[in-house]
């Protein structure tokens, strides 16, 4: 594993837990009209508190191309699911709620979790698949099961939908990854013009903006934990799927190699659960207790 794209993953992570907490506290006070519109975005950016989680957000993404220019998408995906670690860190200075039994088994079971699949599996790079049949059959699963999940979300906004969007979003940033890597191999190989000729580099803007919608209408309607962690476990499996699946990554198949990673795996979802229930994370009104209290009245 190189060094630079171990540190270069990790801070990435920090920014982008920092971020997603800045973006929900500002985000929690937004007109509830403005649920999976466009309009939230213009609303949003008028919020000093929100447009600075967001400057966070954007570096974490560019630390995170950086890395996935250097390492393998199977490699990188897990380690930017420790930013819920960071998200905790603030939420906790925030709330002053100590870590606890629960955060530490959380804390203990995603980074043992991460280290198990990474070395485990460890993760190296091979030839991406010409297929494009095998491209277009994973992209659209997964861009079809965020629509999936979208719909049913703006059914249930206030009971499931902020997690279901979650998830929706997860899934399109961990494509949105594996596109950021497809983009950067176009660059290296021709420069602009190799890159600019290619649909991956608009796809993975489309996916960006709709990702960011789906983020902010769930931190908008609910607290963040019914949030952050759907969308930090869902990320790094779409992204695996696309690595192992069309990008080339290659993980060992032993029987043994095979049961750690996946023990990996399950360990790195049981701590994204455990931390983001943790008291510490901001509870918030949201719109969802706007409006119930409005009902009540």
């Amino acid at each position: 594993m190189s060094v630079l794209v171990l540190v270069l993953a990790v801070s990435a992570a920090c920014c982008l837990g920092f971020g997603f907490v800045l973006q929900q506290n500002a985000a929690q006070r937004a007109p509830l009209g403005d649920f999976l519109s466009p309009r939230l975005l213009l609303d949003l950016v008028r919020v000093p508190r929100w447009l600075a989680g967001m400057g966070l957000m954007v570096a974490g993404m560019a630390l995170g191309a950086v890395a996935l220019g250097g390492g393998e998408l199977t490699l990188v995906e897990p380690l930017l699911a420790t930013n819920l670690l960071f998200a905790l860190a603030l939420s906790r200075i925030q709330t002053r709620q100590p870590l606890g039994p629960q955060g530490w088994a959380g804390l203990a079971l995603l980074a043992g979790g991460v280290t198990a699949f990474i070395l485990a599996g460890e993760p190296c790079g091979g030839s991406a698949v010409t297929d494009p049949l095998r491209h277009w059959l994973i992209i659209g699963v997964m861009v079809g099961a965020a629509l999936v999940l979208t719909a049913c979300a703006g059914r249930s906004r206030l009971t499931w939908g902020p997690t279901l969007l979650a998830l929706a979003a997860g899934l399109l940033y961990g494509v949105q990854d594996a596109l950021t890597r497809v983009s950067g191999r176009r660059f290296s190989a021709g420069g602009a013009a190799e890159l600019l000729t290619g649909w991956q580099p608009y796809a993975v803007v489309v996916l960006g903006i709709t990702g960011l919608v789906l983020v902010q209408s769930a931190f908008e309607t609910a607290p963040l934990r019914r949030s952050l962690p759907a969308l930090t476990a869902a990320q790094p499996l779409a992204g695996i799927a696309c690595g192992v699946g069309f990008l080339g990554d290659r993980l060992r198949t032993d029987a043994g190699s095979l049961a750690w990673e996946a023990g990996g795996l399950a360990s790195v979802v049981a701590g994204i659960v455990l931390l983001g229930l943790h008291p510490a994370m901001p509870q918030g009104t949201g719109a969802s207790g706007r409006e119930r209290a409005l009902q009540r009245r």
